[in-house]
């Protein structure tokens, strides 16, 4: 495992080795005090319940994301999720990804006999019981996951996900040196430090930025809240980067920083029309293979026919869909394929929850099931993520596969 390292030395400053856990900045005649935690430490928990005890402090703000808070404060609420809505708008790979990194961390919930991040929820439990206002400062994880995505360049996102997966099957113990570096990041940055190829593809995303981001929410809270005293609790491999951005001034606009941060990057305008132009390419060859004779047309529908279903279907018995979800994919993907708005892995997934409905206990254990390969098979929430996930690559692969069958059938037609 690798700790991401900064590539300079200007606003985006951070120090290799934490030497100093806990520091003050006073900016407006008002303190900010950032605790460098080490998330797989009881010592960093004690930590943050000693502070808060001291009756010092008028608000703490965590290095958390209102969804990370929302799975802390309500546990349950997983259980409530509309797998269907989840996938229709598009957030099942962001879901896997979740799960994943959970997996990951469960790991090293197991091996330290500590929850990660427990000194978040000390931190959450205490504020409440002495009144203090909870501050989230955290940049939105869905957000991060995202801009780590369009960061990395596009033939590498298949070893990401790749690496995902691997953290999930992966039993390994962590050695000495690797609890040593945990101990200097955040979940996240622990997470995906193992999986970066090269790791300024990550850094920016998943350290500077939010080095700036938690940066200017703490100055944001500072100016309009009027609060005397912010505790704020941060991953240590946080802590210099941070103070290196409120002591240098590096944040003119907190409003524009926390904007800028939180855009989510846009594909390029030619990828939105790439569907649509293949649809018509693939549409253009049917009419001219029609035109040549119809015993080349009617060839090139069955090859669409059987290399699209075929592949989709492929992908949602590897799945271990039901058999009428892999019916159904081998029926829809050849359909959907020529209608960028809808993809088959949603027709699929709609069809495997309607037979194989995820139960309460799905949802519960989810925590346990994920940590191995088999659980993501046999979990019924895990296991439809995975049947869409697969079903749609196999109908993506299966368009540019028999779309070249097409052509090469007109070419040699």
């Amino acid at each position: 495992m690798t700790q991401l390292k900064s590539p300079d030395q200007t606003c985006t400053h951070r120090d290799a080795a934490i030497s100093e856990p806990i520091k003050t900045i006073t900016i407006d005649n008002r303190n900010i005090t950032i605790l460098g935690t080490a998330h797989v430490s009881r010592a960093s928990a004690d930590k943050v319940q000693e502070l808060i005890a001291s009756g010092t402090y008028d608000a703490v703000a965590v290095e958390l994301c209102p969804s990370r808070h929302k799975a802390i404060v309500d546990p349950d609420a997983m259980a409530r999720m509309d797998l269907f809505q989840v996938i229709k708008k598009g957030q099942a790979s962001m879901i896997a990804a979740n799960l994943a990194l959970g997996a990951f961390q469960q790991r090293m919930a197991e091996q330290f006999g500590i929850e990660p991040g427990a000194e978040m929820r000390v931190a959450i439990h205490d504020a409440q019981v002495a009144k203090l206002p909870v501050l989230l400062i955290d940049r939105e994880i869905g957000t991060t996951l995202k801009r780590i995505y369009h960061n990395v360049p596009w033939w590498k996102r298949i070893g990401l996900f790749g690496g995902l997966i691997s953290s999930v099957i992966n039993k390994e113990k962590f050695s000495e040196a690797e609890i040593e570096k945990l101990k200097e990041g955040d979940v996240l940055e622990s997470s995906f430090s193992q999986l970066a190829e090269d790791e300024k593809d990550l850094f920016k995303p998943l350290i500077t930025e939010r080095d700036q981001y938690m940066s200017a929410r703490l100055i944001k809270e500072s100016r309009e809240s009027q609060y005397q005293h912010i505790l704020a609790i941060v991953g240590a491999g946080h802590m210099k980067g941070m103070q290196y951005q409120i002591e240098n001034k590096c944040i003119k606009n907190p409003d524009d920083t926390i904007a800028g941060l939180d855009t989510l990057p846009k594909a390029s305008s030619w990828i939105k029309y790439l569907p649509w132009l293949i649809v018509l390419l693939i549409l253009t060859g049917f009419v001219i293979g029609f035109m040549r004779g119809p015993e080349i047309g009617t060839a090139m529908i069955l090859d669409w026919i059987l290399i699209n279903g075929g592949l989709s279907a492929l992908g949602a018995a590897i799945a271990l869909a039901h058999p009428l979800s892999i019916i159904t994919a081998f029926c829809a993907a050849p359909l959907t394929s020529l209608n960028p708005t809808i993809g088959a892995g949603i027709v699929v997934a709609a069809v495997e929850i309607y037979f194989r409905k995820p139960t309460i206990g799905d949802f519960n254990r989810l925590r346990s099931d994920t940590t191995t390969l088999k659980g993501w098979w046999n979990n019924r929430v895990t296991r439809i993520l995975m049947i869409f996930i697969l079903s749609t690559l196999g109908s993506a692969i299966g368009t540019y596969v028999a779309g070249f069958r097409i052509f090469e059938r007109l070419s040699t037609g």
